[in-house]
């Protein structure tokens, strides 16, 4: 290998790194051991063969050298390849170059136990006795090679041969120095031998026309249908972004496997053993091979990054029926993603680690939409409004070149068969009736909710200043039908009970009403300064969750805060049947509020200057209502709350469900003109603005309350 240029084409590989809109993510790079590696990946794409040793070279700081097909050394691809350090699967001499610079350290080895390319990540066949791991090729099936393994015997065989010939015969170590072309005996010595297995998984996995692939087509008039495919594939990847988990496993020791007395015996023989003479122990080496083979795909495969794709794509093959609506199928994979992800043991992509809780709202990640308008346009779906048709048959696949293409979603459900306990709970639930799957939802986000409160109550106590634990806690009555529910929103630094009047009204109609607690109240007014907004908009959408599994009909009202989240609900969530907002604060009359911007800007320079007792987080508050408000109100929580309202305001023109706008005309905290102005912005043509002459901001609670209790009552009974 030419060092200088394996250096140089490095730099080139770092520059299209930088330019790519790949994403890298490289996980246990900690487990590298010192020593000589042969690093075993599945192989998926061709840029594995380049970027990988480039990653890899950068974490352990050794060359890296890798087997390639040697279908891809023609013409200028192949100087290129030898200058990456890439050597051809026919060479002649690839087994005692390996072995040599395995031995001495001079590099370390990445080789692909696939074999070539596995495009439809079919990889794992139950049927077959011989073992689980049966990989599709072109050519057929066949099993995973045994020649990393055997590679990596080989090395510690010879290792371990030095060693000994040192004790009883330093004649065989120089003519085997010579065979090997070793220069010193000390770094073989220094060393010992591991195969350490790596699993590279892509999300999202989509391919489409563009700069590169029109190129190709446009001046090279001999590309292939294969070659399409591939640089569609791959360009689109670099191109148009892609996260690419590198996942690094436990190192294989490989001189364990040769404690056999056989294999000892052969180690310790007098006699010259050639690179590659017929030895005794041969049989035994290659037992061992096969499995250090199943060992290490097993471990390969079992890495395997999850993610929204996989387990759509899953989840979709293994429901039993071929028409499905496409809310069960989402709450399906909600379930599995929120309640039973967490015990089940895989690795999973960074976007699983967030709130799931946008699968039962608005999608506002796109996760459900890119997946079923990519099945939709590979006909493994067909939409007809809300219900998909399945075709089961698309699940299998025929030309092997063109499935990345074709069948993505076959791909995606391929790709985590081998995961097990993945495999058993993705079935488990895709085989449940829709009704228990809307219970089991309902009774995981209510214990999350409950269980959520208790930690925090207990975290943020403060002895006469917290509440009473029950005035924080969620709100839920049980109606007389589930025709329809109600979700009820408290406001800003209030609890559930605030809004427990109306919720036992509604009740006492017959309705199902929950009041959830929002992130950061109910408990004191330190919780509260470190949530945002975001944190109160999931609390909201898992209340509606909640409700909206119970109940076949939603209305979700608020009051102050509680009514802003409540039409930011409306505006994103097209199933809700109507929208009640009470004294929403848009515009504060509060002078406390005007001066958190200065006040902001004042601890932003105490920040600086280290001046942290000149910080002022929290103004005083004077609540209407003390026994459920804080008496301390942090100037964060109102930047958030200025922030909220900001975000809400632009979306009011999407609310185009019955709508009702209730507000005080002598508030002392919201100007109700902000509220006219609110009402106006909405296009619901059914909408109805009250206006009541109280003099206080918390007109739920009191005198006149149930006069407005029975105007949301009258505006739910219309619905």
């Amino acid at each position: 290998m030419n060092r200088y240029a394996y250096l140089t084409t490095g730099l080139a590989i770092k520059a299209i790194s930088e330019l790519s809109k790949a994403k890298v993510i490289i996980n246990g790079s900690e487990k590298i051991p010192k020593g000589s590696i042969v690093f075993v990946i599945n192989h998926f794409t061709r840029i594995e063969t380049i970027f990988l040793p480039y990653h890899i070279n950068n974490i352990t700081e050794r060359p890296i050298w890798s087997l390639a097909d040697y279908s891809l050394f023609q013409g200028s691809l192949a100087r290129f390849l030898d200058k990456v350090g890439a050597i051809s699967t026919k060479n002649p001499d690839r087994d005692l170059l390996i072995v040599k610079s395995l031995l001495t350290g001079e590099a370390n080895w990445i080789i692909f136990p696939e074999g070539r390319m596995v495009k439809n990540k079919k990889i794992y066949e139950k049927k077959y006795k011989q073992g689980k791991f049966i990989i599709s090729s072109e050519e057929g099936k066949h099993l995973p090679h045994t020649g990393a393994a055997a590679l990596a015997l080989r090395t510690e065989f010879y290792r371990e041969r030095f060693k000994k010939m040192l004790e009883i015969n330093p004649y065989e170590i120089a003519r085997l120095m010579e065979l090997y072309q070793i220069e010193s005996i000390e770094p073989v010595f220094r060393r010992q031998t591991y195969i350490v297995p790596v699993n590279i998984t892509y999300y999202p996995l989509r391919a489409k026309e563009n700069l590169l692939s029109r190129l190709a087509g446009r001046f090279i008039s001999t590309l292939s249908d294969r070659m399409k495919e591939e640089i569609m594939i791959e360009s689109t990847m670099l191109l148009s972004g892609v996260d690419v988990d590198i996942r690094f496993g436990e190192a294989i020791e490989i001189k364990q496997y040769l404690n056999n007395p056989s294999i000892k015996k052969d180690i310790s023989s007098k006699e010259k053993i050639n690179f590659d003479d017929q030895i005794s122990s041969l049989p035994i080496m290659k037992k061992s091979a096969s499995d250090i083979m199943q060992r290490y795909m097993s471990a390969i495969y079992n890495m395997t990054t999850v993610n929204h794709d996989h387990i759509f794509a899953s989840m979709l093959k293994l429901m039993p029926m071929d028409k499905i609506d496409q809310d069960d199928l989402k709450k399906r994979v909600y379930f599995f993603c929120s309640c039973a992800l967490q015990k089940t043991a895989v690795f999973h992509h960074t976007s699983l680690d967030i709130n799931q809780i946008h699968l039962l709202t608005d999608d506002r990640y796109k996760k459900f939409e890119n997946f079923l308008a990519l099945s939709a346009q590979t006909n493994i779906v067909k939409k007809k409004k809300n219900i998909l048709i399945k075709d089961n048959s698309k699940f299998s696949f025929e030309d092997f070149h063109k499935v990345r293409i074709d069948n993505p979603i076959a791909v995606m459900a391929n790709e985590v068969e081998p995961l097990s306990e993945f495999q058993d709970n993705i079935r488990r639930i895709a085989l449940q009736p829709t009704l228990r799957i809307k219970n089991w939802i309902t009774e995981c986000l209510i214990d999350k909710a409950l269980t959520e409160y208790e930690k925090d109550y207990g975290d943020f106590y403060r002895a006469g200043e917290s509440k009473d634990k029950d005035v924080g806690k969620p709100i839920l009555l049980k109606g007389e039908s589930k025709e329809m529910g109600i979700l009820l929103i408290h406001g800003y630094m209030a609890a559930p009970l605030e809004l427990k009047e109306l919720a036992l009204y509604l009740n006492q109609k017959g309705l199902w009403v929950y009041v959830p607690r929002l992130k950061g109240h109910g408990t004191s007014p330190d919780d509260l300064a470190i949530r945002n907004h975001l944190e109160w908009i999931e609390s909201v959408e898992e209340g509606y969750g909640i409700i909206s599994n119970i109940c076949k009909n939603v209305v979700v009202g608020g009051f102050s805060t509680g009514a802003g989240l409540a039409l930011d609900l409306a505006a994103r969530v097209k199933e809700i049947s109507g929208v009640i907002s009470v004294s929403p604060p848009f515009k504060l009359i509060d002078l406390s509020a005007m001066f958190v911007p200065v006040i902001n800007v004042w601890n932003k320079f105490a920040g600086m200057f280290n001046l942290k007792k000149a910080k002022k987080e929290f103004v005083k508050n004077n609540p209407e209502n003390p026994h459920i408000n804080y008496h301390r109100n942090p100037l964060k929580g109102m930047g958030e709350l200025e922030k909220l309202m900001d975000m809400v305001s632009s979306k009011l023109h999407k609310i185009e469900i019955p709508t009702l706008l209730i507000q005080s005309h002598k508030d002392p905290v919201v100007d109700p003109a902000s509220s006219r102005k609110v009402f106006e912005k909405i296009k619901s043509p059914d909408k109805e603005f009250i206006l009541i002459n109280y003099d206080r901001h918390g007109i739920l609670i009191g005198q006149g309350a149930e006069r407005i209790y029975r105007a949301i009552f009258n505006f739910i009974n219309k619905l």
